[in-house]
């Protein structure tokens, strides 16, 4: 199954569409039984998320493909080395298991700093001490890949990608990856929900790519499951993806994501591709 849970809802409020807050750890409990049940064997967590490894320890995730993200570098005075293994401890703990499925760098810059080389030496040694099994980190942009990838080759990659982030694949760099070894998980499938919401509830700020809209409200045609459907009938059909990152919220909107994603049919979103990254990237959206 190449669904993962994306859990940053069991920690934080989270998401531009997201009017139920966060999920109860009772709730969460519910969405990892029946994902579980479905064939799902990996989430997506981190450090950043607010209790959200401290709630997944509680319920338990022995046996669960387990992927973290280390913090970004506070300072330039902090040792790069110890913070990476500092924190996949603190993960560790958290989720009272013994080894992660993979640890990614929440902020992959930290490699192009001053400590760069000392944030992949932690990495390095956390993957040999046997504390984790894939290293690599999450990224907002394939351009940054080459800079990256001469400090330390990832053995694990996540990106955004939907269907109008459609960088990764139309720059030749999820074929690159994949050539390489290295595993890709992708998220933002939704855009946080931005490409679920109707029309008249999409916040004025998005008219500026008003003829991107259009084209995805014709495809839609005004029907909510459409939306779900495009959405993941486009990033199931792309080769070279081995995760695909869905963040829920209750076991209603799981079931539903189950239920399309086993009979959605491939979509064609070349139309919908957009580059600028004021739309594409949540972190450069101006709401106010």
């Amino acid at each position: 199954m190449k669904l993962a849970i994306g859990t940053v809802q069991f920690g934080l409020d989270y998401g531009i569409s997201n009017a139920g807050g966060r999920t109860s750890q009772q709730e969460a409990q519910h969405i990892l039984d029946r994902a579980k049940a479905s064939g799902i064997d990996t989430l997506d967590t981190a450090a950043a998320y607010g209790d959200s490894e401290q709630v997944l320890g509680r319920i338990g995730v022995a046996g669960w493909k387990v992927v973290s993200k280390v913090p970004p570098l506070p300072n330039d005075q902090v040792n790069g080395k110890a913070w990476v293994l500092d924190h996949v401890r603190r993960s560790l703990d958290s989720l009272r298991i013994v080894r992660l499925d993979g640890l990614l760098l929440h902020s992959a810059a930290d490699l192009l700093k001053a400590h760069g080389k000392d944030i992949a030496a932690g990495l390095q040694e956390a993957k040999a001490q046997g504390l984790v099994g894939k290293v690599g980190y999450s990224i907002y942009s394939p351009q940054s890949l080459v800079e990256l990838i001469a400090v330390m080759p990832p053995d694990l990659v996540q990106a955004p990608f939907n269907v109008l982030d459609q960088r990764l694949a139309r720059s030749g760099w999820l074929g690159r990856l994949v050539d390489a070894g290295t595993e890709v998980h992708v998220r933002s499938v939704f855009m946080q929900g931005l490409l679920l919401m109707a029309p008249e509830k999409r916040p004025p700020a998005f008219d500026k790519w008003r003829e991107h809209w259009q084209r995805w409200d014709a495809a839609v045609a005004g029907r909510s499951e459409q939306a779900l459907a495009l959405c993941l009938g486009f990033v199931k059909a792309q080769p070279g993806i081995s995760r695909v990152i869905v963040g829920v919220e209750n076991q209603e909107h799981l079931q539903q994501l189950l239920a399309i994603w086993e009979k959605t049919a491939p979509f064609d979103a070349s139309a919908l591709a957009c580059d600028d990254p004021q739309l594409v990237e949540p972190s450069n959206w101006k709401l106010k």
